[in-house]
């Protein structure tokens, strides 16, 4: 595991005697992004409690750095359209000092959000401030779950961007899962495709063109390049061993 931040190895998973998830294994590096696609009851979800620690798997193993800390984004936030909520108060209730709060909202550039009250964020808004949210302890893993959800097109390109941006400044490793694939392949460096099992992975100029990825998905899906090294690989249970060395 040297280098990991986090390693899933075998990783098997079922509900009531259904295969969820079928030998996942894949390993978290500092630096990079890694991002999740599938079909819907692909199993991303499932895959990300087993990385946040919430499933245990039935076989398999997940190993994680000593002391890591874990950022999640979740999709959506809900609140009570009555509740009186600013944002500072929202970042409060997860541990966060005013200071910490600011740098947070800062960080993704809405510092002047502050005392808005919450149910009156637009979309773009709202992402943000649960980008801040998670992260206020600074983590060396940010897991984020459809981040641009309910943001218009120009919002997602910024809201991308700004993750990318997020990533080479501070160095954590990012996996999130995106429905957004023209948009989220020019801002990832490793794409798992799943549906269960991994049924590709890599550098996203590959994997879009990968018979697995357009069996589902289909064809005529446009792709933003990106500049990273190239690679690929394929077949029911295959892992994602998502490493800088791994691009062979």
């Amino acid at each position: 595991m040297t280098g990991s931040l986090l390693e899933l190895r075998d990783v098997h998973l079922a509900f009531q005697g259904r295969p969820v998830l079928s030998n996942i294994s894949l390993n978290l590096q500092a630096g990079q992004i890694v991002t999740l696609i599938g079909p819907n009851a692909a199993g991303k979800t499932t895959l990300v409690r087993v990385v946040l620690g919430l499933l245990k798997p039935d076989k398999g193993t997940r190993r994680v750095l000593k002391g890591l800390c874990i950022g999640y984004m979740p999709q959506k936030l809900h609140i009570e359209p009555g509740m009186p909520l600013t944002v500072s108060r929202f970042l409060a209730l997860a541990g966060a000092c005013r200071s910490r709060a600011q740098e947070a909202l800062a960080c993704v550039g809405v510092a002047h959000l502050n005392a808005r009250p919450v149910r009156l964020l637009s979309g773009g808004e709202i992402q943000r401030v649960l980008l801040a949210r998670a992260l206020l302890r600074k983590p060396q893993l940010l897991v984020l779950d459809e981040p641009v959800q309910g943001v218009d097109i120009t919002g997602q390109r910024e809201l991308y961007r700004l993750i990318e941006s997020l990533c080479r400044k501070t160095g954590c490793a990012i996996l999130m899962i995106s429905h957004d694939l023209h948009l989220v392949m020019a801002a990832t460096d490793q794409v798992i495709c799943l549906n269960r099992y991994i049924c590709c992975h890599g550098h996203p100029a590959h994997v879009s063109e990968h018979p697995a990825y357009h069996s589902l998905f289909g064809e005529g899906l446009a792709v933003y390049n990106h500049h990273h090294p190239d690679s690929f690989r394929s077949a029911p249970g295959a892992s994602a061993s998502l490493t800088d060395s791994a691009h062979d």
